[in-house]
């Protein structure tokens, strides 16, 4: 085992993405807490992790009360970062750019459209607009409107930011407060009737635990299993393609979301865009090789026939990342598990992991530190919801 200076820890959590770490903060700076946070994370440089891979959007535009809510925490954290995450003086700037999500929809998703916007203005969110094609037009005049009924844009705390910048706010931050991060991998679990009692590490050690969070990313469904548990979350690939238009494209375009379900957005001087793969070439993997035929097949064709001045991009790169995939529901699973009391999930948020992390590391610390939701009731999240057979089904997928 590494030097460790304890083989016990009042709350261990295994996996030290942004996930984990927002948990970390969240629990050791609470004013009441003083017990010991471990982190244990195999690979403190990130290289694989889902985290710095991801595209960094936030967005309201869910269908889900309870994902809005998340939603609306997590822009609202993300606007004091600076202030919250300050360490002796050194305050993080994640490059949040406020550039909204634009959700298009053909006369066929019009009504789906029309009644996620109802359910967000009733959960509380001013900040999106629904609008038909002739504002669509005056406003994006870049933008092909054939084929689309309805646009949905978010004109406030929506946008994307620096992903890699807020883990390691998050991870410096609660190490500032007294979280240990651990370099080690878990590779058993062990269990006494209905509790975790302590995890044994590859370095050869064992380490105690009063709670144990499982906030594993994609690698979930592989340490629950350690238990004994059947955690329903895979590795998926999805790929992010970095390209150049010689043309210019203002006003700044949005995020959009084609109803191909293809999506782009700006970054520096040019854009990035993808599309989730269909079921059929969307296999479990743990590999981070690029799939170029995706671009060329789906992704291209269909930014050019939304985007004309598209017809003449430059691809200039892409990479690839995994999905904590979720596939039941693609929804995070958040809360103790049923029969052992001290297994607390973070887990399965299907592409949503890095914009949940403030209201989901807020959401476990309550649970474990109060006895239960505090700020927004995750209930409906838990585990106990696939034996019940009541999937949780978000029509805002992206």
């Amino acid at each position: 085992m590494s030097d460790y200076p304890h083989n016990s820890s009042d709350i261990v959590i295994v996996g030290g993405g942004v996930i984990g770490s927002a948990i970390a903060y969240f629990l050791t700076s609470d004013p009441v807490f003083s017990g010991r946070v471990t982190v244990i994370e195999r690979d403190p440089t990130y290289a694989r992790a889902s985290t710095p891979l991801s595209a960094g959007g936030i967005r309201q535009q869910f269908s889900t009360p309870e994902n809005i809510a998340i939603g609306r925490f997590g822009a609202t954290f993300l606007k004091q970062v600076p202030e919250l995450l300050e360490v002796e003086g050194d305050r993080p700037d994640i490059h949040f750019v406020e550039g909204g999500y634009l959700f298009l929809a053909s006369e066929t998703g019009r009504p789906i459209l029309e009644r996620n916007h109802a359910t967000q203005r009733a959960e509380g969110v001013e900040g999106t607009v629904l609008l038909e094609p002739a504002e669509l037009a005056r406003r994006f005049p870049w933008l092909s409107l054939e084929g689309i009924a309805l646009g949905c844009l978010g004109v406030r705390d929506e946008g994307w930011f620096d992903p890699f910048t807020l883990l390691q706010a998050f991870k410096r931050k609660a190490r500032s407060l007294g979280a240990v991060y651990l370099k080690d991998e878990v590779t058993g679990i062990e269990r006494d009737a209905g509790r975790i009692t302590a995890v044994t590490l590859r370095e050869g050690g064992r380490l105690a635990c009063g709670t144990m969070v499982n906030a594993a990313g994609a690698q979930a469904g592989r340490v629950a299993a350690l238990a004994g548990i059947a955690l329903p979350v895979v590795p998926k690939k999805r790929f992010v393609y970095v390209f150049d238009c010689r043309t210019p494209i203002e006003p700044l375009a949005p995020l959009t979301i084609d109803p191909s379900g293809v999506y782009f957005r700006p970054e520096g001087k040019g854009f990035i865009g993808g599309v989730s793969p269909p079921e059929d070439r969307d296999p479990d993997s743990d590999d981070l090789e690029v799939e170029y035929d995706l671009f060329e097949e789906t992704v291209w064709p269909s930014l050019a026939e939304r985007v004309p001045a598209f017809e003449a991009i430059k691809l200039t790169g892409a990479w690839a990342g995994h999905y904590d995939y979720n596939i039941v529901d693609q929804n995070g699973i958040v809360g103790r598990h049923p029969e052992i009391a001290n297994l607390v999930f973070a887990n399965g948020f299907s592409g949503h992991g890095l914009q949940q992390s403030p209201a989901v590391g807020r959401a476990v610390a309550e649970l474990i530190l109060q006895g239960g939701y505090r700020s927004i009731d995750l209930t409906r999240f838990g585990y106990e919801r696939f034996a019940r057979d009541e999937p949780i089904l978000e029509l805002n997928v992206v």
